[in-house]
């Protein structure tokens, strides 16, 4: 069929942003791909988690080192569709930015990864190597796509790995991890004028959250790429009228993890502090409901080299190397990975853009990466030979 256009390089996009796959029904999205690829030679296979959730998968290339690309396919609600200049499902082109929730975030990141393995199957120009396509569900909430990849063994064989998140303005080849932990209180409803008839939840939980704080005092180590950890207690509630005591209370904590201080730790951290708490009377139990590992590189490789060479040939800036703070799919497709393995996170789009009412991308640099990427990939696997 030839290379594609840019006309058609942005209607994919536009397509992609179109499927409404609000932390789910990735599914569609992966129909999608898999036409498109199909259209174009390359075979591709989608693997259900449910009926709405799915992975695509798509591999190019005949033998030697395989090179992963990754980018997740489920975006973040809209929130308040009232406050976005145009529908955020219908991708609109204003003075050179493309509009619309997932432009940034990934949709332009994922659709570049797939154009490139496109064009560069057409052009004949992976002559040694492979290029693997692991396209994600669930990234934006606990990551359930790239933790089935990797316990399926799709990173088992993978040399290196590329994730085309927002972040053309840096190369990212670490970050922190992520937990989220629910705690939650059970006591017995009675009149405020008469505690001693019941008990109230909130009072353990309020203990728990000043304990946990006061401990979290002693997490002193700092990772030299990462800094140190972060523990917040992001949401508490409890109760439904003021005159009773209440039931039920609970308390959510976002947690930023670094190797030094990892999940782990965290999770022992939690349970040591109930059991100081605890009493006759408490019913607390604690749910880690969301736990990313952090992800630890030395960026000291070709790959991260080879991105920024390319990026000052295709973005006409030098793009600087760093760690984040923020997590990708990485903390669970590298989990059995070392710390010299070559990992970046680079791809279209403003990490500022990221969930943001009126997402965009400047079309110039989704563009740019297209021929960026269908540039690197090839050159990256030839150059292991």
């Amino acid at each position: 069929m030839g290379k594609l256009t840019d006309a058609e390089i942005v209607k994919i996009l536009s397509d992609l942003i179109s499927i409404k796959s609000v932390n789910d029904h990735e599914i569609e999205v992966c129909y999608y791909l898999k036409d498109l690829l199909a259209a174009h030679g390359i075979t591709s296979k989608i693997i259900q988690l449910s009926e709405t959730r799915a992975n695509l998968v798509a591999e190019i290339g005949e033998d030697g080192p395989v090179l992963g690309i990754s980018g997740h396919m489920d975006v973040v609600s809209e929130g308040d569709a009232l406050k976005w200049r145009y529908d955020p499902y219908v991708m609109t082109e204003v003075d050179g930015k493309l509009y619309g929730r997932g432009t940034a975030d990934m949709k332009s990141g994922l659709a570049a990864l797939v154009i490139s393995m496109i064009h560069i199957h057409e052009a004949g120009t992976l002559t040694y190597g492979r290029i693997r396509l692991l396209a994600t569900a669930g990234e934006e909430i606990v990551g359930e796509g790239a933790k089935a990849f990797h316990q399926q063994g799709y990173m088992d064989d993978v040399c290196a790995l590329v994730i085309a998140e927002p972040s053309e303005d840096r190369i990212i080849y670490a970050h922190k991890g992520s937990m989220d932990i629910r705690v939650t209180s059970k006591g017995k409803a009675a009149h405020s004028s008469m505690p001693h008839l019941g008990f109230n939840a909130i009072k353990p939980l309020i203990q728990f959250v000043y304990n946990l704080d006061e401990g979290f005092k002693d997490f002193t180590q700092t990772n030299r790429l990462l800094g140190p950890p972060i523990m917040n207690a992001t949401i508490f509630k409890g109760g439904n009228q003021v005159n009773s005591l209440p039931e039920y209370a609970e308390t959510e904590f976002n947690i930023r993890t670094i190797p030094e201080h990892d999940n782990s730790q965290f999770i022992s951290y939690f349970k040591r502090i109930l059991h100081k708490i605890e009493s006759p009377d408490t019913q607390i139990t604690i749910d880690t409901y969301m736990s990313r590992p952090p992800v630890f590189t030395t960026g000291n490789n070709s790959l991260v080299k080879m991105a920024q060479t390319f990026g000052k040939q295709y973005l006409n800036t030098q793009v600087e190397a760093q760690a984040s703070p923020g997590v990708t799919d990485a903390a669970d497709l590298l989990v059995d990975k070392d710390e010299h393995f070559p990992f970046i996170m680079f791809g279209p789009g403003n990490v500022s853009q990221a969930h943001q009412v009126d997402e965009h991308v400047d079309k110039s640099t989704y563009l740019s990466f297209v021929k960026l990427f269908s540039e690197m990939f090839p050159t990256y696997l030839q150059n292991l030979k």
